[in-house]
């Protein structure tokens, strides 16, 4: 039996809730939102914030391993929600606007709509800023607030930061900051509950608003088309069974995020024609972009035991940012230190470095890596894992940029504002000097920020490695749109998730303008 609707969000993540909340405001317009995982309301699990890396590698997680990795950590995992909210429902909240030179450079790859001029006045729309300044939206659905200052060991990072030489500098202020340190801010309520896309923007409205559906617990398994328009989606049902039909009236969006959505559309015959055959799926269109170009923000770390007791309660545990550039002249950072209150030996246990129960890290992530992955098909089986392959550090930049944070991380904490809370350095120790055995330690114990994306890009027709147009639609079809991290052409220089939130935002723009509606 099939049910049909307007629209058809296929996952209710980061982007998905938005696209779906915006939609269905129009009382005309009917919205059928499906999300493989469970939903989010009342589950503490997932709603407290400084509960976040419990998530990880749990039942809410997709956990997907990567390939063997030639230069990298073939231990690590990919961490994607499965849960209403994707991963905004699932990581830590760090709230960025993306800077607007890396905006800019989107529109100036051919892609009009998404300059900063464009795409800041949705930042805007989307939040509720407790931060200063007229750029900042006061009356959105996202509460966006600054971390507050509780934890000494921080505050004492900071002023080792300003006399390391990087100023203590506020972010989301409206110009980028390229050298300088300061604490985040979240996106999450003054009770500690995140605000998630699906808090923010579906919670609200869950069972008010009868144009929109939402069915959670409900596996995509393929596209639907007649011919080359794309009329739906086949699901597996609650009882997990029996098979549906989902079928849009006008279009179909596709939000499943940077490993997933590739996945589907390849599953539905749309991607890289001689894979596609080798696992007898019928090709519908020959798309050599999808699942390509896959990036990411990989993650090292520096730990240290700590003098003092560090601190029992946070926000969210990481919460202080540092942002600085390894060559004259960049006009964005290329360097990132997450600040972690919290022992972090995911990574370098296993290899035999010490741990503590008391300890604190910097993680430098290189923000702009050069290193592309791919993401294929393991089988036809909607249920099985596909291939994911970072293939990080192939391009040597990133080494280059990643052993520079590490000799920053161990002068910020060698600074006398440190000293009181500095103690044994576990990760990579003190032994650790040369730039061969830097990066043999990275090379075995690296891990992500989690943040892929890119694998379904937006580029110019003259492009043919980009799947979607300028509009969000899948070249080669009608009728059908990709609206997450997916999308961008390359990777933002920081934390992602409000910009996802943002491209979430314009796809309901864009689908609302060419319904006649915008």
């Amino acid at each position: 039996m099939a049910r049909e609707f307007d629209y058809v969000v296929v996952g209710g993540g980061t982007a998905g809730a938005v696209v779906a909340a915006r939609l269905s405001e129009d009382a005309n317009t009917s919205v059928c939102l499906v999300e493989a995982g469970p939903s989010d309301v009342d589950d503490q699990a997932v709603l407290r914030l400084d509960r976040w890396m419990a998530l990880l590698e749990s039942g809410y997680d997709w956990d997907y391993p990567v390939e063997p990795q030639v230069n990298g950590n073939s231990f690590l995992r990919h961490a994607r929600a499965k849960v209403l909210g994707g991963c905004s429902s699932h990581n830590s909240c760090i709230a960025f606007w993306a800077p607007a030179e890396d905006l800019d450079e989107w529109a100036s790859l051919g892609l009009p709509g998404w300059s900063a001029a464009d795409m800041f006045p949705l930042y805007r729309e989307l939040e509720d800023n407790d931060g200063p300044g007229e750029h900042h939206g006061r009356a959105g659905p996202v509460r966006i607030r600054s971390v507050p200052p509780h934890d000494p060991a921080g505050s004492a990072l900071l002023r080792a930061c300003e006399q390391a030489g990087i100023p203590t500098t506020g972010f989301n202020s409206g110009t980028t900051v390229t050298h300088g340190a300061n604490w985040f801010q979240i996106n999450a309520r003054e009770d500690g509950t995140r605000a998630s896309a699906s808090v923010s923007y579906l919670h609200p409205v869950l069972g008010r608003r009868p144009n929109l559906a939402v069915r959670t617990g409900v596996r995509a398994k393929r596209l639907t088309f007649d011919g080359l328009r794309c009329t739906g989606v086949e699901i597996l049902g609650e009882d997990l069974v029996h098979s549906e039909q989902i079928r849009a009236r006008h279009e179909v969006v596709v939000s499943c995020g940077a490993i997933d959505s590739p996945k589907l559309l390849m599953l539905s015959g749309i991607g890289p024609a001689e894979e596609l055959a080798g696992f007898d799926i019928d090709v519908l269109v020959d798309s050599p972009g999808v699942g390509r170009n896959l990036q990411d923000h990989p993650e090292g770390l520096v730990q240290w035991e700590a003098r003092r007791p560090m601190v029992a309660e946070s926000t969210q545990w990481w919460e202080i940012g540092i942002f600085t550039t390894t060559e004259p002249s960049l006009d964005r950072p290329d360097l990132m230190f997450h600040y972690g209150s919290v022992p972090f030996d995911l990574n370098t246990l296993r290899h035999g470095y010490p741990t503590t129960e008391n300890g604190f890290c910097l993680t430098p992530n290189v923000t702009r890596a050069r290193s592309t992955g791919t993401v294929r098909l393991r089988t036809p089986d909607f249920r099985d894992k596909p291939r994911v392959d970072p293939r990080y550090f192939t391009d040597p930049h990133d080494m280059r940029v990643m052993t520079y944070g590490i000799r920053l991380a161990r002068s910020i904490v060698a600074q006398p504002a440190m000293r009181e809370w500095a103690g044994e350095e576990l990760a990579p120790g003190p032994a650790t000097v040369t730039d061969e055995e830097i990066a043999d330690y990275i090379t075995k114990t690296h891990n992500t920020v989690y943040h892929p994306a890119c694998t379904v890009k937006m580029g110019p027709a003259s492009d043919p490695m980009a799947p979607l147009d300028e509009r969000l639609r899948v070249r080669g079809v009608s009728g059908l749109r990709v609206a997450d991290g997916s999308v961008m052409p390359f990777l933002v220089a920081v934390n992602p998730g409000i910009t996802t939130m943002a491209i979430g935002e314009k796809a309901a723009d864009l689908l609302a303008e060419d319904a006649g509606r915008g």
